[in-house]
């Protein structure tokens, strides 16, 4: 089974960064601890005002589906969802040598 890997884009409501930016952090820290499936997970500022990524990979398709049904995500994904001006948009990364 293929790795899955997408970023996703978002917009954080004026005065929310540091919120937004606390709780991220905090989910970061416990993926990066307790998801060995997740081949990579980081957020970034972009250089657009309130705009926020994040870059997420995972070895398979069910490493992916543990992440989207973790305790973890459950517990920080409110707070997150809170920060958010809109929604986000996700887009899907394949390998070069996927047909």
């Amino acid at each position: 089974m293929p790795r899955i890997t997408f970023i996703s884009r978002m917009t954080v409501k004026e005065g929310k960064e540091a919120d937004y930016i606390r709780i991220v952090q905090s989910l970061t820290k416990v993926v990066h601890a307790t998801e060995p499936g997740t081949l990579y997970f980081d957020f970034f500022k972009l250089r657009e005002p309130r705009r926020y990524a994040v870059v997420e990979s995972f070895e398979s398709e069910d490493a992916e589906h543990a992440h989207m049904n973790s305790a973890a995500l459950a517990e920080h994904a409110p707070g997150i969802i809170e920060c958010l001006d809109g929604t986000w948009e996700r887009e899907y990364l394949d390998d070069l040598d996927t047909p």
